[in-house]
């Protein structure tokens, strides 16, 4: 049987197969260069492989054609799905839809005399001195209001005009818009007025109906509203999606990975759900492998083609309850992960000035100057000029047949004409390897910047954390991250170049529920908050039916608390005693903010509870050391590296043929079958039982 475990990032799909089945894996050694093959425990295999995301000639989608290629058919096969168990994957389908603005017609009805209110917003002012003021694009076509009313209490005011409804959505179906955003004033406490719509919606033939006190049920209307139609906007083309997956894959059990950092069955995936799917199992990847590796406080560092996305963890996932993704407004859990446009297809050029660095990506086509599709320069094409990347060790699969190696002269050719342009403008001359040199320089202050986000500036010390390094081009720049951050540690999974793939199958499956409170925190509140979080434990519950082991299940229950007359909510864990709850508060927001307000009630905004169903996860092969301690490992040449702005013959070691206890001075690059790995100088290497890397500097 297999298991396949996929995530189709900006330039690259990234596939981890788990399989039995010794054929396959005879079929597969025949192609070291493309596939890596890992032994387990109770004669399992690991199979890792990389494609890319777009190839519109080859194939259609990048994870079916990953299975083809793993399994060994052609595209005018079906797929025997008898041999695979259950699929596991993310997608940045929705996120490009929305970043694209390619979703689905959408029209918004929303209680009368709210029609523009999301347009209004908050009023935000992210540039503070900006004297034109840009609004983010509204999702929905049309707005149309509802003579519609409760008070704050529950009172109805005004019952809803059912014959005017019925017109007003049969004139937008008639418009041939098929997807509408319910919203209305109190309706996260009081539903019956959105209920009455939704029927009737239903009645007409809208084929997505997406209703606020479902999405999103928690007080704030413009939030709340953004969420709603959000959710109406990307749930139609997500839906097409996981039914051209499953259609492929008939009778399979799929899943797919939520923003929040849990599995969900294929037939419950959101819109609302989708932003941060990919990126949501690098961060579970990376802390499920950090623990294994005996890591508690870890910064993730996921640094792909497209984009670098990082996150803090300290014994528990964190997720934030609004966030802004592309200018849409959400409020819905999803894991607390900082992203930047700077990766290794990150665009370099000269504005006359100053160096720059994105954030326009060169994707996968035509994708950087290397890959012989006529792209431009960008950051993989830097450390290509730098000796940190050699195209003997990357697979070929570049060039309009996806068979030749990286083009070097090219690079080369490029960082020459760009040294010259530079000197010409500014009358500074620089090497073409000082020139590149010097923006892998401004990429890694931006991406060290992103972590400081999310980390010094909430009051860690980051220098007591370790860095986990993954995704295709992570290993590049790992150590010159570190230094720039002064951390001293850093940590390189064995499957770090696919380490998001990976994390979906060390994945469990979540449902999270929330409801709002916003009352004083009393002890007299108690007993209402636990009824309150019982009915959400079971509504979740209902969602995890389907498993029939309960025992493997596990709950967390969390308050949203706040100072009274104040917005800025932090998460503690629910308890029976209000002073433990109130001392929790304190010492984060000590943590955050460097104060306390002792003379403030506190408010408890919301509650939400999760549901966990444990999943079974792959196991980690060992390894064994069968060379003499005192004998080093052999390099297999020795290549230039330009590094602290010097040129150094740098030895290259592969990792597969390092054993446990090897330990390699910088500089050196460690050469993998899915990504490259630098070592600078000061640095040491040293990889232990369990294949793991260990990164750290020298005293």
């Amino acid at each position: 049987m297999l298991k396949f475990f996929a995530d189709r990032g900006g330039t690259f799909t990234d596939i981890v197969a788990i399989t039995n089945d010794r054929a396959i894996i005879e079929k597969l050694v025949n192609h070291p260069e493309r596939f890596l093959i890992v032994t387990l425990p109770n004669h399992e295999w690991i199979i890792v492989y990389k494609l890319l995301s777009e190839k519109p000639e080859q194939y259609q989608d990048a994870a079916i054609q990953g299975i083809r290629d793993i399994i060994g058919i052609n595209s005018n096969k079906p797929i025997p799905t008898e041999v695979i168990e259950v699929m596991k994957m993310g997608t940045t389908v929705a996120t490009n839809a929305l970043l694209e603005r390619k979703g689905d017609r959408v029209a918004l009805f929303i209680t009368k005399g709210f029609k523009d209110a999301l347009r209004i917003g908050y009023q935000n002012r992210p540039d503070i001195f900006a004297r034109h003021i840009v609004l983010p694009t509204m999702l929905y076509e049309q707005v149309i209001e509802v003579d519609e009313r409760y008070d704050a209490y529950g009172q109805e005011l005004i019952p809803v005009n059912i014959a005017q409804v019925k017109k007003d959505l049969q004139a937008v179906y008639n418009a041939e818009i098929r997807s509408c955003a319910i919203v209305f004033m109190h309706s996260d406490r009081y539903h019956y007025h959105e209920q009455q719509v939704e029927q009737i919606a239903q009645e007409i033939g809208f084929t997505q109906i997406s209703v606020s006190h479902k999405v999103s049920p928690l007080m704030k209307l413009v939030s709340r509203g953004d969420t709603t139609v959000v959710d109406a906007y990307l749930t139609p083309i997500l839906r097409r999606y996981v039914n051209q997956v499953a259609s492929q894959l008939p009778g399979i059990r799929l899943m797919f990975m939520k923003s929040d950092g849990g599995l969900v069955a294929a037939e419950q995936f959101q819109g609302k759900d989708s932003i941060l799917s990919g990126p949501a199992g690098g961060i579970v990847g990376a802390v499920q492998t950090s623990k294994r590796a005996g890591f508690e406080l870890v910064i993730t560092f996921d640094m792909g083609g497209t984009s670098t996305d990082v996150a803090h963890f300290k014994g528990e996932y964190e997720r934030q309850l609004e966030s802004e993704i592309a200018g849409a407004r959400m409020r819905v859990p999803v894991l607390a992960i900082n992203t930047i446009a700077a990766g290794g297809g990150s665009i370099l050029f000269f504005d006359g000035s100053s160096y720059r660095v994105g954030p326009e990506s060169a994707g996968s086509n035509p994708g950087p100057a290397c890959y012989r599709r006529g792209g431009p320069l960008a950051v993989t094409d830097a450390n290509v000029m730098l000796g940190k990347i050699h195209p003997q060790y990357f697979p070929s699969v570049f060039g309009i047949d996806g068979n030749l190696p990286l083009d070097k002269n090219i690079v080369v050719q490029k960082f020459t004409q760009l040294a010259q342009e530079i000197a010409t403008t500014t009358g500074n001359t620089s090497t073409p390897e000082q020139v590149a040199a010097g923006f892998i320089t401004i990429a890694v202050e931006n991406m060290a910047n992103a972590i400081k986000k999310i980390s010094l500036q909430r009051g860690y010390d980051v220098s007591k954390y370790v860095l986990c390094c993954f995704g295709g081009a992570g290993g590049q720049v790992a150590c010159l991250i570190a230094n720039t951050l002064g951390m001293k540690t850093i940590f390189l999974h064995p499957y770090a170049g696919v380490l998001s793939a990976y994390g979906m199958g060390l994945a469990d499956v979540r449902a999270i529920r929330e409801k709002g409170v916003e009352q004083p925190l009393t002890p007299a509140l108690i007993p209402q908050l636990q009824q309150l979080m019982e009915n959400l434990i079971t509504q979740a519950r209902s969602e995890l039916s389907e498993y029939e082991d309960s025992s493997q299940q596990e709950l967390v229950q969390k308050l949203n608390l706040k100072y009274e007359v104040t917005n800025s909510t932090l998460t503690v864990d629910f308890a029976s005693d209000v002073k433990v709850m109130q001392g929790e508060f304190e010492a984060e927001h000590k943590s955050r903010y460097g104060f306390i307000q002792l003379e403030k009630s506190l408010i408890v905004e919301s509650v939400s509870v999760e549901v966990i169903q444990k999943m079974d996860t792959p196991e980690e092969s060992l390894i064994s050391r069968t060379r003499p301690l005192d004998e080093l490992p052999k390099a297999v040449e020795i290549v230039r590296m330009f590094a602290a702005d010097q040129w150094h013959d740098t030895p290259v070691y592969r990792r597969e043929d390092l054993q446990p206890e090897d330990s390699i001075n910088g500089p050196a690059v460690i050469a993998e079958k899915i990504s490259t790995i630098v070592v600078e100088p000061n640095w040491t290497a040293r990889l232990n039982e369990r294949n793991h890397l260990i990164l750290q500097l020298k005293n």
